[in-house]
C-alpha cells in the first residue's frame, strides 16, 4: 500500500482486498454443466458448504458460482472478528426467543469459533488468525450498568465461564485510555484477515475437486423442471440441489420473490490507520492485542492488524434502496470512525487514516440468523448474520452440507434451521423502517452519552 498520499485511500474494495495484492480469479463459466450441487456465492458460507459436501462425497459434482471475485463481498470486507455474538443483544434474543434458545445459540457459536480455528490450524490457512479474545467496553455510567446486567444474564444462563468483569481501574492498568469505564473480557474468541481466509477456503474447496467460477453472475433460476436450471451470461447449470449463499446480496438473486423478503442489506463502514510503530503501541498499552467492541446501540468495534495498524468500524448503519453490489461511500461515517478512535486514544491524534471502505451486512425482521429452504428442500438459503458472521457462516456451511445430504445432525437440529421467519417488507418500506430504527438507536446512545466530554 502506498502510505505517502496525504489523503486516505478509498477504492471499491476493502483494506484487506487491497493489501492482499495481486490476485488471479478463476475464469467465468463458459460451458453448460450438470451437477449434484450448485452454490451461488463464493464467501465463507458457500465455500464451506461446497468443500464439506465434496469431502463427504468425493464423487459428487459441485460448482460454486461467484458474480464478482472470491473475497469481493462481506467475506472480504468485514473486520474479521470470530466471535460468539448472535443477532442483537442477548437480552433481546431472550425476550424474543426465550432462555433455552439463547443457550443453544451460544453453544452453536462456541462450536463455530472452534470450527473456524480448527479449519485454519488443520489446513494451514495463512489468515493471520489470533485467538486473543474480546473486550466489550462501556464509556458512560449508564452503559456500565447495562453491561453489568448483560454479564449477570450470561452468568444466569451458565454461559459466562470464560467471561470476567473489568472495572475502570483494571482497564486503565492495561490500556492508556481515559474513556473505558468498565467491560466484559472473554477469552474464547479471535480475529483474522477475512480476505486471506476466504481465498484460503477457495483453495481448500478447489483442492477437493469443487469447480469455482468467478465473474459468473446468475441471471435466472428456474426450479420448475426435474432439475434447478441456473442461467449465466454464457452457459447454463442444471443442479439437483442449490445453495443460496448470498447473504446481504440476496435481493440481487433473480427468480425468487420469497428470497427477496428474507433480509435487507444495511451498510457499515470502517477505517484503518497507518502502521503505528512500536513506540506508539507502547504508549497505548494494549499488550494482549485483544479485539474491542462497545455496548452502544450503534456499536463500534476495533482491533489490531498483523502489521501494527488499528481497524475501526461501526457507529452507524445506513440503508439504501439500490443494489447491495453498488459502492455506497459515506464520508460522514468514515469521519465518525476516525474521530471516535482518536477520542478513545488521544495518543492517536496525529495518526493518519490510510484506508476507508464499507460494505453491507444482512439483517432480517426476526433479528437472528437463519438457514431455510426456499420453495422446497432442494434450495437452501442462509442469511441474517447481522455483521457477526465470520465464525457463524463457517459453521453454517457445515450445517448446510448436512442438509444437502438429508442428514440429521446436532447442527441441523439447531433452531435457526428451517424456522418460520417473519418476511421483510419491500425495498422502500424496509429502507424507511431501517432509517427509523437507526434514529431511535442513535437517540438512545445520545441519552446515555450526553454527559461525556467530546
Amino acid at each position: 500500500m502506498n502510505d505517502n498520499n496525504n489523503d486516505a485511500v478509498h477504492e471499491h474494495r476493502s483494506f484487506w482486498q487491497h493489501a492482499y495484492g495481486a490476485y488471479a480469479p478463476n475464469t467465468r463459466l463458459t460451458e453448460d454443466l450438470k451437477v449434484d450441487v450448485a452454490v451461488i456465492g463464493g464467501g465463507f458460507t458457500g465455500l464451506n458448504a461446497a468443500w464439506q459436501f465434496k469431502r463427504d462425497h468425493p464423487g459428487a459434482r459441485v460448482v460454486v458460482l461467484e458474480a464478482a471475485q472470491i473475497g469481493f463481498g462481506a467475506s472480504g470486507r468485514n473486520a474479521g472478528f470470530s466471535t460468539r455474538l448472535f443477532g442483537l443483544e442477548p437480552e433481546l434474543v431472550v425476550l424474543r426467543w426465550g432462555r433455552q434458545k439463547m443457550i443453544d445459540a451460544h453453544h452453536y457459536l462456541e462450536k463455530a469459533v472452534a470450527y473456524t480455528r480448527e479449519v485454519i490450524d488443520s489446513h494451514g490457512i495463512d489468515s493471520d488468525y489470533r485467538h486473543a479474545g474480546l473486550l466489550r467496553v462501556s464509556y458512560s455510567p449508564q452503559q456500565v450498568a447495562r453491561l453489568g446486567k448483560t454479564l449477570e444474564l450470561y452468568d444466569s444462563l451458565g454461559l459466562a465461564a470464560d467471561m470476567c468483569w473489568q472495572d475502570s481501574d483494571a482497564l486503565r492498568q492495561q490500556y492508556d485510555s481515559p474513556r473505558l469505564l468498565g467491560g466484559i473480557r472473554e477469552t474464547g474468541t479471535g480475529y483474522l484477515d477475512p480476505c486471506k481466509q476466504v481465498r484460503g477456503l477457495k483453495g481448500l474447496a478447489a483442492s477437493a475437486g469443487v469447480r469455482i467460477h468467478e465473474s459468473t453472475p446468475v441471471l435466472d433460476i428456474d426450479p420448475s423442471g426435474g432439475g434447478i436450471v441456473l442461467r449465466t451470461p454464457v452457459a447454463r447449470v442444471t443442479a439437483d440441489k442449490l445453495v443460496l449463499a448470498t447473504n446481504a446480496y440476496s435481493r440481487q438473486v433473480p427468480g425468487s420473490r420469497a428470497l427477496e423478503r428474507r433480509q435487507f442489506p444495511l451498510w457499515t463502514y470502517q477505517v484503518v490507520t497507518e502502521p503505528l510503530g512500536d513506540a506508539l503501541w507502547q504508549r497505548l498499552g494494549w499488550q494482549g492485542r485483544e479485539a474491542f467492541g462497545d455496548n452502544r446501540q450503534m456499536l463500534h468495534y476495533f482491533r489490531p492488524t498483523v502489521d501494527g495498524r488499528i481497524v475501526m468500524g461501526g457507529g452507524d448503519v445506513l440503508a439504501y434502496t439500490g443494489s447491495a453490489t453498488d459502492e455506497q461511500p459515506s464520508p460522514a461515517s468514515w469521519a465518525h470512525c476516525e474521530a471516535h478512535l482518536k477520542w478513545i486514544y488521544p495518543q492517536l491524534r496525529d495518526v493518519r487514516i490510510a484506508y476507508r471502505w464499507g460494505g453491507p451486512v444482512s439483517v432480517n425482521a426476526d433479528m437472528v440468523p437463519e438457514i431455510s429452504f426456499v420453495g422446497d428442500e432442494r434450495m437452501i438459503y442462509a442469511g441474517g448474520c447481522f455483521g457477526h458472521g465470520v465464525a457463524l457462516s463457517h459453521l453454517n456451511g457445515r450445517t448446510i452440507a448436512d442438509l444437502l445430504q438429508d442428514r440429521r445432525s446436532e447442527l441441523t437440529d439447531f433452531w435457526i434451521v428451517n424456522r418460520k421467519a417473519i418476511p421483510m417488507p419491500g425495498n422502500t418500506l424496509s429502507c424507511w423502517a431501517g432509517r427509523t430504527a437507526r434514529q431511535a438507536l442513535r437517540a438512545w446512545d445520545w441519552w446515555e452519552e450526553r454527559a461525556l466530554k467530546t
